[in-house]
């Protein structure tokens, strides 16, 4: 059996960490881009075959609910390595797909078994010191983002110069490449519990009564993804409107700025690691309630320069996202180190109720009274993960989680 000391967390192991998390979270995103020219190959209408992307998501929302706490009771080398053979096989099936009904049964599995990505990063907390978890989390976090940012591109570019199927196979073949380079590198991680599969899900519930923390991180994090989430959700309909009439790839556009979270991973774990994570989670929650709050300006501004603002606005609550991220999975990873992988299920699930949530509300409120009434939700939900921060804390549970051991 191979030891776990922190000293395995090479910089090429971090890398190697950061590079799968990137490509496995990329797989949730290939489709979104291409979903013309598979409509078109598959003969399927617009609105039908929107439902590739849409089980992709309910896919990783159900992966993280009922696999990723899996991590906690097994090696998670092999849990990585298992969903990694799984999400290969499963982006193969939606490469050869013969019809719209055979690749959204795929895409459903592409999302279960991408939540190979909220395996790597418990791992690499795992592997790192209390003294530079921060950093570690935040290093990994940024290959996440990455992958995020540059699925949308590369899918485009690849689905343009050969097809859509081309890009899932070269999908299939990163996960391969991630695979073999990971059962070389990855050191054994023993399971930290012994519960069966039905009370290692029910060990959620009482994770979340027993830390007040991981309750403030996740209701923090999911009220901020609300905010998130209404933004991108009325973006594109809201400057296809007067004075912009601007098409919707101008709205994806905007996404190119998400590069700023990219760089707010490294630096708000390092200044976790200093100067404590609740500070960085509360930094965070400001800069996004103050990047939302400039768009209160619309009607003073005009549509050229308030594009500059969005834009401004765009970068900067980004940025406040991802640092707020990063600090709140530092909180949580040092609650309890035999519940890793849970604590942060918990906190994802957190984090998509918020932002559909969000995304629902901001649509309503765009329709029913307009561009401000979205800019006010998002504002208020940014003000409500400031105060949820700055609630004075609960009296500390001493007690370790009897459910997690």
């Amino acid at each position: 059996m191979k030891d776990t000391t922190p000293e395995q967390l090479t910089p090429s192991l971090i890398l190697l960490f950061a590079v799968g998390t990137g490509l496995a979270v990329a797989t949730l995103y290939y489709n979104q881009p291409m979903l013309a020219v598979i409509g078109d190959d598959l003969r399927a209408s617009v609105h039908t075959v929107g439902l590739a992307p849409t089980l992709t998501q309910i896919g990783y929302a159900l992966g993280i609910l009922l696999l990723a706490p899996l991590g906690d009771r097994h090696d998670r080398r092999k849990v990585i390595l298992a969903k990694g053979l799984a999400l290969i096989v499963a982006l193969l099936g939606a490469a050869f797909a013969p019809s719209l009904a055979v690749l959204a049964a795929w895409s459903l599995a592409i999302g279960l078994f991408a939540t190979l990505a909220q395996d790597i990063v418990p791992a690499a907390a795992t592997l790192a010191t209390d003294s530079n978890r921060g950093s570690v989390v935040g290093k990994v976090m940024t290959g996440l983002l990455l992958g995020i940012l540059l699925s949308r591109v590369i899918s485009g570019l690849v689905a343009a110069q050969w097809s859509w199927r081309v890009m899932f196979l070269f999908a299939a073949v990163s996960i391969v490449l991630f695979c073999a380079v990971a059962w070389k590198r990855l050191p054994t991680m023993e399971a930290t519990t012994r519960l069966g599969y039905r009370d290692l899900l029910a060990s959620l519930g009482s994770l979340w009564m027993a830390y007040p923390a991981l309750r403030r991180a996740a209701i923090t994090q999911g009220l901020l993804m609300a905010a998130f989430g209404a933004f991108w959700s009325t973006l594109a309909v809201f400057l296809q409107a007067a004075p912009f009439h601007l098409g919707s790839e101008v709205a994806g556009g905007f996404g190119l700025a998400g590069a700023a979270g990219a760089l707010a991973a490294p630096l708000a774990g390092r200044l976790a690691d200093r100067g404590g994570p609740e500070r960085v989670a509360l930094f965070g929650a400001l800069i996004v309630a103050l990047s939302f709050s400039l768009l209160f300006l619309f009607p003073w501004f005009s549509a050229t320069t308030y594009l500059g603002l969005i834009l401004f606005s765009t970068i900067g609550f980004d940025f406040g996202l991802q640092g707020a991220m990063i600090a709140h999975q530092t909180i949580i990873y040092s609650l309890d180190p035999a519940a890793r992988s849970r604590l942060n299920a918990v906190l994802l699930v957190s984090m998509f109720v918020g932002m559909a949530l969000g995304s629902a509300l901001g649509s309503y409120l765009l329709a029913q009274a307009g561009w401000l009434s979205v800019v006010g939700l998002m504002s208020l939900a940014a003000l409500l993960a400031i105060a949820t921060r700055l609630w004075p804390s609960p009296k500390r549970l001493t007690r370790t989680c009897a459910d997690s051991n």
